[in-house]
């Protein structure tokens, strides 16, 4: 129980510092294992009672993969970036296959968590077997007695059953099992195939080589590395002034006291500056040449979002 703890925090811990879309996702996959195993041993309990195997198998299953979905959606930039954009500009400058493909990197990346969780659980097979086992035919049972009905077979799951009924119930959990990992791997198989052609449509649609769209990636990484960076170190000078102003000093560390001599800060961006630069990002060029954000663009001094006529459009979908 310790180990799984463990090996949780030690994944929230990467899953923070985490920038590449792949490692990403792969700290998602094996945090959510980690979670998955660790709910099973401390919560599932199937209830064995009929009518209630079913609700409570399918709520395992279902529910902690809605509440993942979720939190996936909260968390990706996309999102927000989505909200903004349209809040302040609306999306008449996108077009329907930018619409198409930023929903879908917001969907995917969000079904990353659900879709392991369901994996792991369709594998596992309890949740499965619960939600299932009052629904077996007794009659597709060799020599079932027949004086037992779907109250024993919902009982199956909790292993409480008479002794002549121990065999019917090893079938039962051994077939259902059966189907709940075929599923599973069918589920495998087909993410697989969506994510072998997704990744295939998005490169053969690109605008870009291979290399420059590699460059893409690492700027706005780089770009948001130092954004935060700085945005941080400014807001600490900001503060430090506006506290000095109010109490006639501030009580600086030492590193902090280099800061404020180092970066003179009198004033806050305006309004105007942070709406242009925040919302959904179209790749755009301009007179043949790239503008990789829209930090890039309002640096260039080009207005608007819409396509100029020399110019592309692709939606960026890496982090």
């Amino acid at each position: 129980m310790a180990a799984l703890v463990a090996e949780n925090f030690r994944f929230l811990s990467l899953f923070f510092k985490s920038k590449d879309v792949m490692i990403f996702n792969g700290l998602v996959a094996l945090g959510t294992v980690g979670s998955e195993e660790l709910f099973s041993v401390v919560a599932f309990n199937c209830p064995c009672s009929p009518a209630r195997n079913y609700i409570y198998g399918l709520a395992a299953i279902g529910v902690p993969a809605l509440a993942l979905f979720l939190i996936g959606v909260i968390w990706n930039n996309h999102t927000w970036n989505l909200v903004a954009e349209c809040h302040k500009r609306g999306t008449k400058n996108f077009s329907a296959a930018a619409t198409f493909l930023l929903f879908g990197s917001i969907m995917g990346r969000a079904a990353v968590a659900p879709v392991t969780w369901s994996v792991i659980s369709l594998l596992r097979g309890e949740a499965y077997i619960c939600a299932l086992s009052e629904f077996v035919r007794p009659s597709s049972l060799d020599k079932f007695p027949a004086e037992y009905g779907a109250d024993m077979l919902a009982r199956f799951p909790c292993k409480d059953v008479p002794a002549n009924l121990t065999k019917f119930r090893d079938d039962v959990t051994r077939r259902l099992r059966y189907e709940s990992q075929l599923f599973g791997w069918l589920l495998i198989g087909i993410v697989a195939v969506l994510v072998f052609l997704t990744k295939c449509l998005k490169h053969c649609c690109s605008p870009l080589s291979y290399r420059q769209e590699a460059y893409w990636a690492q700027y706005r990484s780089n770009e948001d590395k130092l954004f935060r960076r700085t945005a941080e170190v400014h807001s600490r000078i900001l503060a430090a002034n506006n506290v000095k102003h109010f109490f006639g000093f501030v009580a600086l560390d030492k590193e902090e006291k280099e800061l404020v001599q180092e970066f003179p800060v009198e004033d806050v961006q305006p309004s105007p500056q942070w709406n242009a630069i925040t919302g959904v990002y179209i790749y755009r060029e301009n007179k043949g040449f790239p503008l990789y954000s829209r930090l890039h663009k309002w640096a260039k001094g080009v207005e608007g979002n819409g396509p100029s006529p020399e110019g592309h459009e692709m939606l960026f979908l890496a982090s």
